[in-house]
């Protein structure tokens, strides 16, 4: 039976010879915690990146401005995959004529016509066109790959890991334990890629080897964009959320999302009738002004700087 993504990952972080990219440093916000009790909490639904996950700019990106990293993840892909030999020979490094390739492809996806205001596109499939343009005697072991779709999936999950490092805020691992223990129902809500659920797996286990993944964040509640094909702030992908909470008989008033963007996280959030908890932990990740602070569409009903600080504003 072919590997998941998490058994991939795991086979990938017992490499030795496979370093990837770090996440990037902390920077603190000069905030002060906004922390006021919140009753009648039942479910909480994090963003994934740039909240529960550090990743470099805040967000995942599909490409990099930065040539020199674009140019290393690029050929680590070629290399572990072992592409170059089914690829047409153009002079110059491996890693120059895959960024063509690389970059012709995704502008296709981008331009694929799509009825949702913001659709997001499926990095998989970036991938999937670049094999299809390999040489027929391409191989590879579906056995341990899978089909075309999972080797896809695969890949582009090891070209992300090696373009952004990532790894989790600390106490990620202590407030989503807490609040499972207390019998709150916890999802993500927000942008992200097949692998994203992978990669905050990889992130907690970091912190806490012992966390059970899919105790604390079951994957009925794991609504992430590529999934429903809207970014945030579409309301698809909020609607998407809530509708997997009515089921349980949660409201949107019984819900509390927490996000690092005032128009992507907050805004949404409110106006749907949830609550909204604004994380502001990183200026890396923080997108905020005073003006939108003050702004009662945008503005959040707590606002933490460490994650822990999520669980003291839940009460009853």
């Amino acid at each position: 039976m072919p590997l998941t993504l998490d058994q991939y990952a795991d086979l990938l972080d017992g490499r030795a010879d496979l370093p990837m990219p770090e996440a990037p440093d902390i920077e603190p916000v000069k905030a002060k915690p906004h922390l006021p009790p919140i009753e009648g909490i039942r479910a909480v639904l994090w963003t994934v990146y740039g909240t529960l996950l550090n990743i470099p700019t805040g967000e995942l990106q599909l490409s990099s401005d930065d040539d020199v990293m674009m140019g290393i993840a690029l050929e680590k892909t070629i290399h572990e995959f072992k592409m170059w030999a089914a690829m047409s020979r153009k002079p110059g490094q491996p890693s120059d004529y895959m960024r063509e390739i690389y970059a012709k492809e995704l502008a296709n996806l981008l331009m694929a016509s799509s009825q949702e205001k913001l659709p997001e596109r499926a990095a998989e499939k970036i991938w999937e066109s670049i094999l299809g343009k390999l040489k027929k005697e391409y191989r590879y072991d579906t056995a341990t790959m899978g089909g075309t779709g999972e080797y896809s999936r695969k890949i582009s999950m090891f070209f992300h890991m090696s373009l952004q490092g990532t790894g989790c805020y600390p106490n990620a691992d202590r407030v989503l334990a807490e609040l499972s223990a207390r019998g709150l129902i916890q999802g993500l809500l927000g942008d992200g890629q097949v692998f994203a659920p992978t990669q905050l797996r990889r992130g907690l286990r970091r912190q806490n080897p012992g966390i059970d993944f899919d105790t604390v964040l079951p994957p009925a509640y794991r609504t992430l964009s590529w999934k429903v094909k809207a970014r945030k702030p579409s309301d698809s992908l909020f609607l998407a959320a809530l509708e997997s909470l009515e089921a349980k008989g949660i409201e949107p008033r019984q819900i509390l999302h927490v996000g690092s963007s005032l128009d992507r996280d907050i805004a949404p959030a409110r106006k749907l009738g949830m609550m909204a908890c604004l994380f502001a932990g990183d200026k890396g990740s923080l997108v905020a002004s005073p003006e939108r602070l003050r702004d009662p569409a945008t503005r959040p009903h707590a606002l933490v700087t460490d994650l822990a600080q999520v669980a003291e504003i839940i009460r009853g």
